[in-house]
């Protein structure tokens, strides 16, 4: 997956193919894919964050991310990139098929 900064135009196109999939929308703060995965209660919202930690390390890219009780709060940016690029929606979308 290409790892340079997309532009506006292809962030809205992207996230609109990635909302269309996705159980709730996805959105860009700060610069970043931003979403609130809710879950049933801790266990479940812990065993999505450990499933998706092994794809993100297979990918070698690494969300930020927050968690308590059943909610996981998740930023996705590429860093090197100084933005959004093709590998966070990658991210974006194996963690909405993880969720499931």
């Amino acid at each position: 997956m290409n790892r340079n900064k997309m532009d506006n135009g292809a962030i809205e196109q992207a996230l609109s193919e990635l909302n269309a999939a996705a159980s709730e929308p996805w959105s860009v703060v700060d610069g970043k894919l931003h979403k609130e995965f809710q879950f049933r209660d801790f266990n479940e919202a812990f065993g999505f964050m450990t499933r998706a930690a092994l794809v993100a390390e297979s990918m070698d890219h690494h969300p930020e991310w927050f968690n308590v009780y059943k909610t996981v709060r998740v930023d996705l940016a590429t860093h090197d990139a100084g933005g959004i690029t093709e590998l966070d929606f990658g991210l974006a979308g194996r963690m909405e098929t993880i969720a499931g």
